[in-house]
C-alpha cells in the first residue's frame, strides 16, 4: 500500500492507562471531535475523562486496533455513557475472536472483560477513519492478532501511528496468543518502518511511545522485517 504524507489538521492525543493490564486508551481529538482508540475497561470512566479534559468536544467513534480483550473490554461501557450512535470499528479479520479472546483471558488470567457490541463498521487496509480535521489510514498489520491494524495520521501537528500491541519499543507483541505468527509480525514490522515517515510518533499498546526512527535505528526485530520488506517489494532497506 501506499500512505497519503501529505500533513492535514492538528491532533491533540490524551492517553488514559486503563485496565488489569495497564493498556493505554487513547483519546484523539480534532476539529470538534474525538474518538477512544483500544478503550480496554471501565468504558464510562474513559467517557467522563473526556469530557473533563475535552469539554465541548462530541465523541465521533470508537476504534481497535484488535481484537483482544483487553483492546476492546470497555466498548460496551464507552457506548452506554456516550449513547448507542457512537459507531465501534475494528478490522474485519479480527471482529471473529473477540469472543474467544474475552473468553481465553477469562480463563488464563482471571480477568473478565464485557463483551462489546457487534460492530458497526469493519476496516481493511487501505480504508480511512474521518473526524474532525484528520483522517486516519488503516494498514493491515497482521501477528499480534490476524487483524491487527495500525492507524496513520499524517497531522499538521506532527505524523502519529496507533499501532497497538504490533510494535513495542525494541520489540514486538506476543505472538504465541491464538492467532498469533510470528513471521506475520516481522513482516508487519518491515511494513510500518518502510511506510511510515521517521519523524511518526508511534502510540503503543501498553508502556512508552516510540518514534518509528527510533524503531528502524535499533529494534533488531523490525530490521529483520525491513529486509524481507524490501526483498518481497524490490525496495531499499536500512541495515
Amino acid at each position: 500500500m501506499e500512505l497519503d504524507l501529505t500533513p492535514c489538521g492538528a491532533l491533540d492525543v490524551h492517553c488514559v492507562v486503563n485496565g488489569p493490564i495497564r493498556t493505554n486508551t487513547y483519546i484523539a481529538a480534532s476539529g470538534g471531535e474525538a474518538i477512544i482508540v483500544d478503550p480496554a475497561w471501565e468504558g464510562e470512566k474513559l467517557v467522563r475523562v473526556m469530557a473533563e479534559q475535552l469539554p465541548g468536544v462530541r465523541l465521533a467513534a470508537i476504534v481497535c486496533t484488535h481484537g483482544h480483550a483487553d483492546h476492546v473490554g470497555g466498548v460496551a461501557g464507552v457506548r452506554r455513557a456516550a449513547g448507542d450512535d457512537v459507531p465501534f470499528l475494528i478490522s474485519e479479520a479480527d471482529a471473529a475472536i473477540i469472543p474467544e479472546a474475552i473468553r481465553s483471558m477469562r480463563e488464563t488470567w482471571g480477568f473478565d472483560h464485557e463483551m462489546p457490541p457487534a460492530p458497526d463498521r469493519l476496516l481493511n487496509e487501505g480504508d480511512v477513519v474521518a473526524f474532525g480535521d484528520v483522517a486516519l489510514q488503516v494498514m493491515a498489520t497482521p501477528g499480534h492478532t490476524p487483524g491487527g491494524i495500525v492507524l496513520f495520521a499524517p497531522a499538521s501537528t506532527g505524523p502519529v501511528a496507533f499501532v497497538g500491541d504490533t510494535l513495542f519499543p525494541g520489540g514486538h507483541g506476543r505472538t504465541d496468543l491464538e492467532g498469533g505468527s510470528e513471521k506475520e509480525i516481522i513482516r508487519s514490522l518491515g511494513k510500518i518502518g518502510s511506510l511510515l515517515p521517521p519523524e511518526t510518533l508511534c502510540l503503543i499498546g501498553h508502556n512508552d511511545p516510540t518514534t518509528a526512527k527510533q524503531e528502524v535505528e535499533t529494534n533488531l526485530f523490525m530490521r529483520r522485517g525491513l529486509r524481507r520488506y524490501a526483498k518481497e517489494h524490490g525496495a531499499a532497506t536500512a541495515g
